[in-house]
C-alpha cells in the first residue's frame, strides 16, 4: 500500500513538472492574453492569480503600480513558484502611484485634491503609524502615506504653516533634505497633500505619493515557495511591526515557509523593507490597545499562542534572503518574530535605516529579530543606520558570521535577553559603539571589535528557551548575565567619552567569576542576586585603550601600536585598512569547536551546526581555511607586518 501511495504521488509530481509553465509579463501585455512571450499579460498580479508549482513567471521591463498577491506557492524547494526579472531588463514594482495634476497653493507650496475613491479601500492619508513599542512620535501623528519627488522622500509635518518654513529636522541625518516638507488633510470625500519643493514643479519631475500598504505579499498566510528575483520594489505604505502584532513589510511571505528573496533592490518602505515575521492570530497590538498586561507579558504569549497555530520547523520560516540592497526604510531593513526561524540571510547591502528621524521605538534596525532560532546572518554589510544588528528574545542557535557592520548610531550588534547557544565570528564592528549585550550564553570568536563593549542587566526579564533545533519551548528564565565566550578577537577600542556603563574591552567581566564556577542553592533569594554565569575568556588582543578583563590569563596587551582602523570606499568597493606588527602572530590562540565552547548553561544545548553535528570556527572572513595549531587573532588569516589594505566589500 505504502509503495502505491509513493508511486501515485511520484506519478503526479513528475506530471507536474511537465506542465510547468513560463509565463510573462509586459508594460505592453494585455490581462486577457495567454501569458505566453508572444502575448504576455499586462500585469503581475494576473500571473500570479494563475501561476501553479514549478511555474516561472518573467517580467519585462517597466514600472508596475501594484500589490503582488500570490495566489498560490510551491509545493518543495524543487518545485517552486519563481518571480524573476527578465535578464538586463530594469523592472520595477511600486506602492506607489505618480501624481500629475498639482496645483500652485502659495509661494514654493503645491498642492493636490483627490477623491478618496482614488485610494479605494486603503487611504494611506487616513492611517497613522501605530503599534507596540512604537515608544516615540514627538507629541504627534505620523500617516502612513509618504510624498516623493525624484525617488527621494520628503518629510511628513503636522501643519500647513510649517510646510512653508525651510527649517530643517535637526535631528534627521540629511538636515538638508529635510528642509523638502509635506502635509495633509483628509475628509470623507477628498485628501488634499500639500508639499513644500522649494522651487521645483512637481508637473515637470517625478512626484509619486504613496497608496499601497505593500508591494509583495500574499494576503493569505501558508503560500510557501516563492522566490522573488532580481526586482526593484519602493514606496510601501506599511505599518509599525512590533512582535505583538501582525507584521507586514514592503515584501515578504507572511507566515510562510521556503521563501527566496534574492538580488533586489528593495527600499522606501514607511517601516519596514522585508518581514519575515508572525501573522496577526497570535496577538494584534493588545498592550497597546487594551493595556492590561505589559508588552514584555503579551509576548510571552504570543509564543505560546503561536504554537498552538502550528509555529515549527515544519511550517513556518527557512527562508533564504541574500544579495539584496535594502535601504531608506524607516523601522527596519529585515524585521521579523517567528518567522523567520531557520532562515539564512546573507550577501545583503542595508544602510539609511531610521535616518529621516521622525518616530522612534524599540523594533528598529537593519535587522531586527526576534526568535532567530538557527538562523544565520553572514556576509552582510550594513552601516549608516541607526542599529545594525539586534536579536532579541530566543536567539538560541543563531549565527552572526562574517558580517561588515560601520557607522551605526546605537551599535553595531545588540544581543538582548537570549539564552545562547548564539555564535558571533569573524566580524568586522567598526562603529564607536560595537557590542551591546544584555543576553547569555554567547561565544565571541575572531571577531575585530574597534567600538566599545557594553553590558546590560536584565533580570527581571524571562524569556523562552527552546528544546535544540525546534520551536518546542523547554523553559523560561531571566538573564543573569555571563556564560560567555570570548576566543581570538581583536579589540581596539580607540573613545575617550565613554560613560560609566560602557567598555573599552572586556573589563565590563572584571566582576564575573572564574570557569570554575559550581552552581550552589542559595539558602534566599538573596544569595541569588549575587549569582553570577561563568565567563571563559582567552587569546585575545587588545591595542589602542582596549583593557582585558581581570579573570582572563592568557592575553596580549599592546599599547605602542596604533593600528590607525579605518573602512574607505574606492570604485570597486570598500576597504579595510589596518596597521599591524608582531603582537598579532604572538597571540597564544587556538582552534575553536563544540568541545572548547561546551554547552550553553540554560539551554543545555551545545555550541554545534543547525544539523545538530559539532562546529569548528577554521574558516576567516573570506571563508579561508585557518592554521589549525595556532590561528591568527582576528577575522583574517593572512594579515602582514605593516600596513593592510583589505577588499571588504564588492561595488557592482
Amino acid at each position: 500500500m505504502k509503495k502505491s501511495i509513493f508511486t501515485l504521488l511520484s506519478f503526479l509530481l513528475f506530471s507536474l513538472l511537465l506542465q510547468a509553465k513560463e509565463y510573462h509579463v509586459s508594460k505592453k501585455g494585455n490581462d486577457f492574453n495567454e501569458g505566453s512571450k508572444v502575448a504576455p499579460f499586462k500585469t503581475i498580479s494576473k500571473a500570479a492569480k494563475v501561476a501553479q508549482p514549478g511555474d516561472v513567471i518573467t517580467v519585462h521591463e517597466g514600472i508596475y503600480r501594484e500589490w503582488v498577491n500570490p495566489r498560490f506557492g510551491g509545493i518543495n524547494d524543487s518545485n517552486r513558484i519563481v518571480y524573476q526579472a527578465a535578464e538586463n531588463e530594469e523592472v520595477w514594482i511600486k506602492g506607489s502611484e505618480h501624481i500629475k495634476t498639482w496645483k500652485k497653493h502659495k509661494g514654493t507650496v503645491w498642492k493636490v485634491v483627490l477623491n478618496n475613491d482614488f485610494f479605494g479601500d486603503f487611504n494611506p492619508y487616513q492611517e497613522i503609524v501605530y503599534g507596540d513599542w512604537l515608544t516615540k512620535t514627538y507629541g504627534r501623528d505620523h500617516h502612513l502615506g509618504e510624498v516623493y519627488i525624484n525617488g527621494k522622500a520628503l518629510y511628513e509635518i503636522d501643519s500647513l504653516a510649517k510646510v512653508f518654513s525651510e527649517t530643517s529636522l535637526k535631528r534627521a541625518t540629511d538636515t538638508e533634505g529635510s528642509k523638502y516638507k509635506w502635509y495633509c488633510e483628509s475628509n470623507q470625500e477628498t485628501t488634499t497633500i500639500y508639499a513644500n519643493l522649494n522651487g521645483i514643479n512637481p508637473n515637470k519631475e517625478l512626484v509619486e505619493i504613496n497608496v499601497r500598504p505593500t508591494v509583495f505579499f500574499p494576503k493569505n498566510t501558508g503560500i510557501n515557495y516563492i522566490t522573488v528575483r532580481g526586482f526593484k520594489m519602493a514606496q510601501a505604505a506599511t505599518q509599525w511591526a512590533p512582535p505583538t502584532a501582525e507584521q507586514e513589510g514592503l515584501i515578504g511571505p507572511n507566515w510562510s515557509k521556503g521563501w527566496i528573496i534574492e538580488d533586489n533592490v528593495i527600499s522606501d518602505s514607511k517601516c519596514s523593507g522585508i518581514v519575515i515575521g508572525k501573522e496577526r492570530a497570535s496577538g494584534q497590538n493588545l498592550w497597546k490597545r487594551d493595556q492590561k498586561k505589559h508588552g514584555t507579558q503579551r509576548e510571552r504569549e504570543v509564543v505560546f499562542k503561536a504554537l498552538q497555530l502550528g509555529w515549527s520547523k515544519e511550517t513556518i520560516g527557512s527562508h533564504i534572503i541574500r544579495n539584496n540592497t535594502i535601504r531608506d526604510c524607516e523601522q527596519g531593513g529585515i524585521i521579523g518574530h517567528l518567522g523567520g526561524v531557520f532562515s539564512e540571510i546573507s550577501n545583503n547591502h542595508i544602510y539609511n535605516i531610521n535616518v529621516k528621524k521622525q518616530f522612534d521605538g524599540w523594533e528598529i534596525g537593519g535587522i531586527k529579530l526576534h526568535a532567530a532560532i538557527d538562523v544565520i546572518i553572514k556576509n552582510n554589510f550594513i552601516h549608516d543606520n541607526h542599529r545594525g544588528i539586534w536579536l532579541d528574545w530566543q536567539a538560541q542557535g543563531a549565527r552572526v558570521t562574517g558580517n561588515l557592520l560601520f557607522n551605526n548610531e546605537d551599535q553595531d550588534l545588540f544581543i538582548e535577553v537570549n539564552h545562547g547557544p548564539m555564535i558571533i565570528d569573524n566580524n568586522i564592528l567598526l562603529s564607536e559603539n560595537g557590542i551591546l549585550n544584555a543576553s547569555q550564553g554567547t561565544a565571541f570568536i575572531n571577531n575585530l571589535i574597534a567600538g566599545n563593549v557594553q553590558m546590560r542587566a536584565a533580570s527581571n526579564r524571562f524569556t523562552h528557551y527552546h528544546f535544540p533545533h525546534s520551536t518546542e519551548v523547554l523553559g523560561m528564565m531571566t538573564v543573569i548575565l555571563g556564560d560567555d565566550r570570548y576566543y581570538n578577537n581583536i579589540f581596539a577600542a580607540n573613545n575617550d567619552t565613554l560613560n560609566k556603563s560602557q567598555f573599552y574591552g572586556l573589563n565590563a567581566y572584571n566582576d564575573f567569576p572564574s570557569a570554575t564556577y559550581q552552581w550552589k542553592s542559595p539558602g534566599g533569594l538573596n544569595n541569588y542576586n549575587k549569582q553570577k554565569f561563568p565567563v571563559f575568556i582567552d587569546g585575545n588582543l587588545y591595542v589602542n585603550k582596549a583593557l582585558p578583563s581581570t579573570i582572563e590569563t592568557n592575553f596580549l596587551e599592546n599599547r605602542t601600536l596604533n593600528p590607525a582602523i579605518s573602512l574607505t570606499k574606492e570604485g570597486d568597493g570598500y576597504y579595510l585598512n589596518m596597521t599591524v606588527d608582531e603582537s598579532f602572530k604572538r597571540v597564544k590562540t587556538q582552534l575553536v569547536t563544540t568541545a572548547l565552547l561546551g554547552a550553553a548553561f540554560q539551554s543545555e544545548t551545545p555550541f554545534e551546526n543547525r544539523d545538530g553535528s559539532p562546529i569548528t570556527i577554521n574558516q576567516d572572513f573570506f571563508g579561508k581555511i585557518r592554521t589549525k595549531e595556532i590561528p591568527i587573532v582576528g577575522p583574517f588569516e593572512n594579515l602582514k607586518i605593516g600596513k593592510n589594505k583589505i577588499k571588504v566589500w564588492n561595488i557592482e
